[in-house]
C-alpha cells in the first residue's frame, strides 16, 4: 500500500542504508505514481539527494512531475545516481531523500510505492 500525499505544502522522505562502498556507483530512487487529480507538482520540481557518510558531498537530482502526462496513476521510477570517489572513506553509510519544500506551495496526490538504492551500471 503505498503512502499518499493528500494535501502538502513540504515534502521529505529521508532514509539511509549501512554497507556501501565506496568505489562502486549507485542509483537512488523512489517508485512513485500521480493520482488523476493530483495537483500542484508541475510548478514545483522535487530533488532527489544523495550522499555518502556524514563528511560526504551531497548530490542532488531535480526531478520534474507533470501532472498531465496521463500516466493513468501507474507508478515510476525517478532517479539520481551517486557517483564513485576516490577518497578514503570509512564511513559506509548512504544518505538520501526525496524533498520539495523550498515552494511552500500546496501539493496533494503523490503516492510513494518505495525507495531503493541499487549499484549502477559502471
Amino acid at each position: 500500500m503505498p503512502a499518499e500525499l493528500l494535501q502538502v505544502s513540504w515534502l521529505e522522505v529521508s532514509s539511509c542504508v549501512d554497507g556501501i562502498n565506496p568505489k562502486k556507483k549507485y542509483e537512488v530512487g523512489f517508485k512513485i505514481s500521480l493520482k488523476v487529480d493530483a495537483f500542484g507538482w508541475n510548478k514545483y520540481p522535487v530533488y532527489i539527494m544523495m550522499k555518502r557518510g556524514q563528511e560526504g558531498e551531497i548530490s542532488w537530482k531535480k526531478v520534474s512531475l507533470n501532472t498531465n502526462n496521463g500516466n493513468g496513476n501507474q507508478p515510476f521510477e525517478i532517479l539520481g545516481e551517486l557517483m564513485k570517489t576516490e577518497k578514503h572513506m570509512t564511513d559506509t553509510k548512504l544518505y538520501f531523500g526525496l524533498y520539495e519544500v523550498w515552494s511552500g506551495k500546496w501539493k496533494g496526490g503523490l503516492q510513494i510505492h518505495g525507495a531503493f538504492v541499487r549499484e549502477a551500471a559502471s
